[in-house]
């Protein structure tokens, strides 16, 4: 079919009509006419994939990567990098309108970085594919749960990316090559680890490889048998992966399966960029909720009196006291609670804190909110994955609690994908 695209859906897809229908179109931006072919059909709308492109917008480029096809680990390589900041932009501002009801009385500059290379932490699908002769390595196929047929990846670090073929000839030849079904990576500011998820036990011949691998690469390589409390190291002796906060003088300490941003260059610009909204004083303590291994933590407690951390993940938690110590920073204390049920009788809901700062999940941290009124704030800076959930609890703060939504604005975490990382200020009136 050809048709002309009107417009962008949120997940970056050219939106067309055919016959009254609406139809995603893959590859198309707004404006474009092209030729494009169905993929899927439901009742209510199609999806399809461009097939060439009769009249291009001035905003389209090549795509870096010559898997961009067929990947759908990016979706928006085919845009240039300031529309695609343009995007999840008025993504954001169209749910703070339209789900909370709420206007930042600033749009804050995007924090931007690299483009290529930048991501750090990557699940990789592996599978033995006897029809195209070899294991493959890498993401799924954008139309299909099939592992997309990749030589390398253009985002990955490239410690990474430049290795999947190596990692496919590394696979199979080991006794297991099809019982290996994904590798968790993790690449710190001196090392890349690489945990190998084996559904047998590896032979001694296969740890072998594998050793001798790590030995050629320096790669830190890990075996993970059943669930994540089975992960142990394979080679080197001992590993230890950290990133580093220069601006506090601080080094974080964690594990290839824990939950690090992805990007490193991004991460060191939203620390100051929180810290800077929340105007920390010397005299004040602050709550950090959902705090991880101590990402925020750490770097508040350079400036506040006292911090208080409160994670779900009890392994987290353990680390985070551990990075804390590990500092010299003996101005926090840090709390397991699940921040999804009623915490209001634990032991630092008693406390005052003069500002908070929480970084939740995709989920959002709507249970938890109710439960701060009492606190009543002077800021409350709101780091989030996703702008849907954000908007809706800023509709809370602000038309339930009295807050103003002062400043807000995205951060590109993840280039080329239409994921939106953002960041919010709320103000008491």
């Amino acid at each position: 079919m050809t048709v002309t695209i009107e417009s962008l859906s949120h997940e970056g897809r050219g939106v067309a009509r055919v016959n009254d229908k609406v139809v995603f179109v893959n590859g198309a931006l707004p404006g474009e006419e092209v030729v494009f072919s169905y993929v899927r059909s439901a009742s209510s709308f199609d999806e399809g994939r461009v097939d060439e492109v009769l009249s291009a917008s001035p905003e389209r480029i090549e795509p870096k990567c010559p898997h961009f096809s067929l990947c759908g680990a990016c979706s928006l390589q085919h845009m240039s990098s300031d529309k695609q900041i343009e995007l999840k932009q008025a993504q954001l501002l169209e749910h703070f309108e339209h789900t909370g009801k709420v206007t930042p009385d600033e749009l804050l500059p995007p924090l931007t970085g690299p483009l290529w290379g930048y991501r750090r932490k990557a699940r990789l699908g592996v599978r033995n594919v006897r029809g195209k002769g070899r294991v493959l390595v890498g993401f799924r196929e954008r139309y299909s749960p099939y592992l997309a047929d990749m030589h390398r990846c253009e985002v990955l670090h490239p410690n990474v990316g430049e290795r999947l073929d190596e990692l496919s000839e590394l696979i199979g030849s080991l006794d297991a090559h099809s019982e290996i079904a994904q590798i968790e990576v993790a690449v710190s500011d001196d090392t890349t680890a690489m945990v190998f998820r084996n559904l047998v036990p590896l032979s001694e011949g296969d740890r072998e490889k594998l050793i001798a691998y790590g030995e050629k690469t320096g790669i830190h390589l890990y075996e993970q048998p059943k669930g994540p409390t089975t992960v142990a190291l394979l080679w080197p002796a001992v590993s230890e992966l950290f990133y580093r906060l220069p601006e506090y003088d601080i080094e974080m300490k964690f594990r290839p399966g824990d939950f690090t941003q992805v990007n490193t260059d991004i991460n060191r610009k939203m620390i100051p960029k929180a810290l800077e909204l929340l105007d920390i004083q010397p005299h004040e303590t602050v709550l950090d909720l959902f705090c991880g291994l101590g990402n925020f933590t750490l770097p508040l407690a350079r400036k506040a009196k006292q911090v208080v951390g409160v994670e779900g993940d009890e392994g987290l938690v353990q680390r985070a006291i551990e990075n804390a110590e590990r500092n010299g920073i003996n101005n926090v204390e840090y709390h397991v609670a699940n921040l999804a049920e009623d915490v209001s009788k634990l032991e630092w809901m008693a406390q005052h804190y003069d500002k908070i700062l929480i970084d939740p999940a995709r989920s959002g941290a709507l249970e938890v909110l109710h439960q701060l009124a009492k606190f009543t704030p002077e800021k409350l800076v709101y780091v989030s994955c996703n702008p849907a959930t954000l908007a809706r609890d800023a509709g809370v703060l602000v038309n339930e609690y009295g807050y103003r939504l002062k400043q807000a604005g995205v951060m590109d975490m993840f280039p080329h994908t239409t994921h939106v990382e953002s960041i919010a200020l709320f103000e008491r009136q």
